[in-house]
């Protein structure tokens, strides 16, 4: 890679969506068409929310996603006892803990203009609010400018 001339950054909102884990890929790459500008580089993704996160996984069998919502349930159970942060619902401190596992950014390759992702690969948002609203998103982009 040669220098960094190219850095272009903005702010998108992606559509409130149920709890769960959505594939989001598409609705990213529709919202940032400068993608095509960078020949060689990275996108980066941060999530500006304690109660979502974002991670990198099976693009095509959505019953994946329903798997990864069921074994989060079990593993970060509502209504524990051992809660305090409980003012705003159930769901809410689960929903920090399982947000900080996944992670709140994703840093994925460019080339030629589009995400070099693998052939399995999309982009998650996961949801753990029963009603989180829309969230926003940051994405960097950074890298040698196309010619």
């Amino acid at each position: 890679m040669g220098n960094l001339n190219y850095i272009f950054q903005k702010e998108i909102r992606l559509a409130a969506k149920p709890r769960g884990f959505h594939l989001v890929t598409d609705e990213v790459l529709q919202q940032i068409p400068e993608l095509k500008k960078v020949s060689v580089g990275f996108l980066h993704i941060f999530i500006k929310h304690t109660s979502a996160g974002l991670t990198i996984n099976e693009n095509a069998d959505p019953t994946v996603r329903e798997d990864f919502e069921s074994h989060f349930n079990e593993m970060v159970p509502e209504d524990q006892p051992y809660y305090r942060h409980t003012l705003e619902g159930s769901d809410d401190m689960p929903a920090h803990i399982k947000a900080a596992m996944l992670g709140f950014s994703l840093q994925i390759p460019i080339t030629n203009g589009r995400l070099n992702l693998g052939t399995w690969q999309g982009i998650y948002l996961c949801e753990h609010r029963d009603h989180g609203g829309s969230r926003k998103l940051v994405l960097t982009l950074y890298g040698e400018a196309a010619q």
